[in-house]
């Protein structure tokens, strides 16, 4: 059975390279524009590991951890932020939301898939 895999962003460039990317590594992959859908998509659909996008309409990426954080029911939940926010203010909100991992836009595709790969092991 392959992980099921939430793509949470609203760029959409960005949104069709990490699903061709993680489609192509074999995880089932599941799509969200922005906060509000995401974190309906996360308690509707269960998956695995979420990648999620720090600024997005609706509620932030921050908002959508914490609320994944504070559910008991999806605790098991993966989440690692994807955002252009990168000081060390943004990284410690993001760890302090609850992110398991914190990657910051640009980033190396490989690292990524290895780093999903490694949470999910």
């Amino acid at each position: 059975m392959s992980h099921r895999i939430l793509i949470a962003d609203d760029e959409p460039n960005i949104v069709v390279s990490l699903e061709f990317m993680m489609k192509r590594e074999g995880y089932d992959v599941l799509v969200a524009r922005d906060g509000t859908e995401a974190l309906a998509t996360i308690r509707a659909s269960r998956p695995a590991l979420v990648l999620l996008d720090g600024m997005m309409p609706g509620m932030s990426g921050f908002e959508v951890c914490e609320a994944v954080r504070a559910d008991p029911d999806l605790a098991g939940t993966r989440i690692v932020m994807l955002t252009a926010k990168g000081r060390d203010t943004d990284v410690a909100r993001g760890m302090g939301a609850g992110a398991d991992a914190y990657v910051i836009k640009p980033f190396s595709t490989q690292e990524l898939v290895q780093r999903v790969g490694e949470l999910l092991a």
